[in-house]
């Protein structure tokens, strides 16, 4: 049984990555979303993995490459397995699917484990000029397409400019929820359906 937006996978990979690198990976998963990425260090990933230092660089040749494996899973843990996977199934239309977004917002940002959007996190740690920080607005970018796609299965105008403007809801209240605000999912989807509304 897996928490919402746990990371680890419980073997899930194992098959196309050693076993070695999938433990280093599952112990970066909770710690890069948890902590950043400046806070952990290397040794802390090989002590926790249990993976022998010759071992981890085999596999990591530097933290940056873990840093970008984590990136790459959160993508496909968090983004199409825990919000857009979700919300299709909550809503039997494109139109209900965007909505739902912020309906499983709302349920991640009651976790007590929530911790916010690892791809702005990461960004604003390293910085846009920085691989992995380029590496974060690539994946932001991923995120809108999907939101885009919906867009235009809903018969929806001007689309690209629609996925960026709920891109900022969807961040916006992502920060808002990091601040405390316990209703940001709420409001955020008030103005979704406004925005909805006026690209029709």
């Amino acid at each position: 049984m897996g928490h919402n937006f746990d990371g680890s996978r419980g073997g899930r990979g194992g098959r196309s990555r050693s076993d070695a690198s999938e433990r280093v990976l599952e112990v970066a998963y909770d710690l890069f979303s948890r902590r950043g990425v400046r806070d952990v260090g290397i040794n802390e990933l090989i002590t926790l993995s249990g993976v022998a230092k010759a071992t981890f660089y085999r596999h990591f040749p530097s933290k940056n490459d873990v840093v970008l494996a984590f990136l790459e899973r959160r993508d496909q843990v968090w983004t199409v397995e825990k919000i857009i996977d979700q919300a299709k199934q909550r809503g039997s239309t494109p139109t209900e699917q965007l909505l739902a977004i912020f309906d499983v917002f709302g349920e991640w940002f009651q976790r007590d484990d929530f911790e916010a959007c690892s791809f702005i996190n990461v960004l604003l740690e390293m910085g846009p000029g920085h691989p992995l920080g380029q590496a974060s607005i690539d994946y932001l970018a991923k995120i809108r397409s999907h939101v885009q796609a919906l867009a235009e299965a809903a018969g929806l105008q001007r689309t690209e400019e629609f996925a960026r403007s709920w891109h900022i809801l969807m961040k916006g209240s992502i920060i808002s929820a990091t601040e405390g605000d316990a209703g940001a999912s709420q409001r955020a989807q008030q103005m979704a359906s406004w925005l909805i509304e006026h690209h029709r």
